[in-house]
């Protein structure tokens, strides 16, 4: 994404360190001089490190789905974080979320419906198709093997 869009600051957060390693030698071996990389939990990042309407975009993909019942409480994609990341997403700002866990997407579309502060990018109100700009990661190639579907979310940011 970053080589296909040099004009745009991308700010990676992870707290999966080789993760963190793997894509900054890659936008070195890339010569890409726009890729940031946050260490540690995106809430932390959103709430403590970045100003209000800074973020032009969010996005989302293959977040962990915590697939058992007790653990729901755990995934991000839930009405407080919503909330944080509205405060720092710009006003028509896309939020754009990818899951290949069928559970999960239908919560995702739920909460993400119910969030008053974001607004389905779909007519129908329901899931985008998968843009060409998401990059395969290997979490989507995994799930793909598995014989997954994968759900893309595309919302935005309501403007008033």
């Amino acid at each position: 994404m970053a080589a296909a869009d040099p004009g745009t600051g991308i700010l990676a957060c992870d707290v999966h360190t080789p993760g963190q390693g793997n894509l900054l030698g890659l936008a070195e071996r890339n010569g890409l001089n726009n890729v940031r990389v946050a260490n540690g939990d995106a809430i932390i990042l959103l709430r403590e490190m970045l100003e209000p309407d800074s973020l032009a975009g969010l996005r989302v993909f293959f977040p962990d789905p915590w697939p058992k019942k007790r653990h729901h409480k755990r995934r991000l994609i839930q009405p407080e974080f919503l909330a944080l990341a509205a405060t720092r997403l710009a006003p028509g700002a896309l939020l754009h979320c990818a899951t290949d866990w069928e559970p999960y997407a239908e919560q995702m579309l739920e909460v993400l419906s119910a969030a008053p502060d974001f607004e389905n990018t779909q007519p129908d109100g329901g899931y985008a198709p998968r843009p060409e700009f998401r990059p395969l990661t290997r979490f989507e190639g995994q799930g793909l093997d598995k014989g997954h579907v994968v759900h893309d979310l595309m919302f935005t940011r309501r403007t008033a």
